[in-house]
């Protein structure tokens, strides 16, 4: 059976549709848009069902004929979301007080999506982490609450199954798929106390052994928590808002890895400056990081957080794993022209080389074939649409919006895993009417000046790196230990020392007459200070002998020239010799 077509959600100033996705894209034949101004939109997990809120109601429809599944009258709307089994729909609307009233109305409501009944309704004052989290199967949910976590068990929110209390808990995450679930939760330092993120496995909570890891760090403001998808382990990036030093305008990032079994270690970067972005691959065994001031650096990282292999430099700020695993996109969006590198991960070879400038959003469609690039507004106010590429660098379709209006979101619908298969990396470029972007070789400015005239050399305001693989062998080394490298690096280190050293000693007093020279026709005395002298009335003498010939030659000097001179420098030098075997 052929595999389903994805469908791409597009909201903007002039409503909300659906597009039925690569590699023919067309309007989805029986939704039909909804011309109000939508405020949020949002897939089930598993990808069947589409819900928005557009100021007047909250609609859930069918993804597949886009009839109606339910519809709730709730204008304030400006979130929402389904449970993973698409049991609860979830809405959230500003946390507010009316002047006649000194309490607000609960802002959090969780809804029985079957015959839309009010469930629950809470309050929840901030849009940070406003959903609350749940297992895949549904057996336990979790939200934050006064710097608490209180947990909840077969969707029942009248009854707080458990609770995780701390001294301040400001961020969690909870482990993705079914049981048993674990738990991420991060303190913040205080009082010159680190912070620190622990892991936990619910419902084991209490007790000074309960955490299952637990990593302390300082120079942490905030941090973010990121699962692997087989709940082994979690990486998390810690920034602080201002770099002390000054060296980056971004602040300072760490990175980090805990995971369940209790291993714990600080992420090694090759490279000074910012952390970009952090993505684990599908596989759970290695995750990408971009990080250091640019050009960018880009490295693969396994479970030991070792480097296996390195993409050079280039004008990156983001890495995006295609949903089967088998190709990464290094790309340069925000400020930057929005170059995309795409990489076949098992080969570790560039596959395209596409360029998407002014682009705001990239994600992957679920076929692991092709990608959508977007440039939204606020973001970017002009040049708005989005376009559809197959991953070889073709284009395959494109939308902008009219003149007037304005694109704000793009979202692909999800699919449950297995449903896209894998398929063999291909490097030849996709047959597409738009043909593709492949980014043209950049040469050096020119003035006009200079353009006729034959191009020389220049030098690079930034060194180059290239791909590399940082596998232990490849390269014909020896595999050491971090600690054996540590130490060898400081032998290495200890030896050139000892040699400059050596090389800047002085030479041992001479005791006899051959004369110490640092070439044959050139005396030293051994002190640097009568050695310029010496050199500067070589140059003098120099410069009267060429004098002595211009007039010899019937060239008329000028006074200065002839002259005597008045002071006459004078040197005391002291000539140093060594025994000569002639001389013995």
């Amino acid at each position: 059976m052929a595999p389903p077509v994805p469908l791409l959600a597009v909201r903007g100033s002039d409503g909300t549709s659906l597009l039925s996705g690569p590699p023919h894209c067309e309007q989805h034949s029986t939704f039909q848009r909804d011309p109000l101004r939508s405020r949020w939109f949002t897939f089930s997990r598993d990808g069947t069902l589409f819900g928005w809120c557009n100021g007047r109601n909250v609609s859930v429809v069918k993804s597949s004929d886009g009839s109606l599944v339910s519809t709730f009258d709730l204008p304030k709307t400006t979130l929402m979301d389904f449970s993973p089994l698409n049991n609860i729909l979830v809405t959230w609307q500003p946390y507010s007080k009316g002047p006649d009233s000194p309490q607000s109305e609960p802002n959090l409501q969780l809804w029985d999506l079957a015959n839309a009944r009010l469930i629950k309704a809470l309050y929840q004052k901030k849009a940070d982490s406003w959903c609350p989290s749940w297992s895949a199967d549904e057996k336990v949910s979790v939200r934050s609450v006064s710097n608490e976590l209180h947990f909840y068990e077969n969707n029942d929110f009248n009854t707080i199954a458990n609770k995780l209390h701390m001294q301040k808990v400001s961020d969690f995450a909870l482990s993705p798929g079914g049981q048993p679930s674990k738990v991420a939760v991060y303190v913040p330092g205080s009082k010159g106390a680190p912070s620190f993120v622990r892991l936990y496995q619910y419902p084991v909570l209490g007790g000074p052994t309960a955490a299952l890891a637990n990593k302390s760090f300082f120079k942490a403001d905030r941090v973010s928590l990121q699962w692997n998808k087989k709940a082994s382990a979690v990486l998390v990036t810690a920034s602080t808002e201002v770099d002390k030093t000054g060296a980056s305008y971004y602040g300072e990032q760490t990175l980090h890895y805990i995971a369940v079994n209790g291993e714990t270690a600080l992420v090694q970067l090759s490279k000074n400056g910012p952390i970009y972005d952090v993505a684990w691959s599908p596989y759970s065994a290695e995750f990408c990081v971009v990080y250091g001031f640019m050009p960018a650096k880009a490295t693969i990282f396994n479970l030991k957080c070792d480097p296996v292999f390195d993409f050079g430099t280039g004008p990156r700020n983001a890495a995006y794993y295609s949903p089967q695993g088998h190709i990464l996109v290094l790309a340069g969006f925000g400020n930057l022209r929005g170059q995309m590198e795409v990489w076949d991960v098992k080969k570790y070879k560039q596959v395209s080389k596409p360029q998407a400038p002014d682009a705001t959003h990239f994600s992957w469609c679920p076929d692991g074939e092709h990608v959508v690039t977007a440039t939204c507004s606020p973001r970017l106010r002009v040049c708005n649409g989005y376009k559809i590429w197959h991953y070889t660098g073709s284009v395959l379709h494109k939308w902008d919006v009219a003149d007037g209006s304005e694109l704000w979101e793009v979202l692909w619908q999800p699919f449950p895993e297995g449903i896209f298969t894998e398929r063999t990396v291909k490097y030849q470029a996709a047959p597409s009417e738009l043909g593709s972007t492949q980014a043209a070789p950049t040469q050096a400015y020119r003035p006009p000046a200079l353009r006729h005239l034959p191009a020389t050399p220049s030098a690079k305001l930034h060194e180059e790196e290239p791909p590399q693989s940082m596998r232990p062998g490849v390269s014909g080394e020896k595999s050491l230990s971090k600690t054996a490298l540590k130490n060898q690096r400081k032998r290495e280190a200890k030896k050139a020392a000892k040699q400059v050293k050596e090389s800047k000693s002085e030479p041992e007093p001479p005791s006899d007459l051959t004369p110490v020279t640092n070439s044959q026709s050139e005396l030293t005395s051994g002190d640097p200070e009568t050695d310029k002298k010496i050199k500067n009335l070589k140059k003098k003498l120099k410069a009267i002998e060429e004098l002595k010939d211009q007039q010899a030659s019937g060239k008329v000097l000028q006074k200065n020239q002839v002259m005597p001179c008045v002071n006459p420098p004078t040197v005391q030098c002291t000539v140093a010799f060594r025994p000569h075997a002639d001389s013995l």
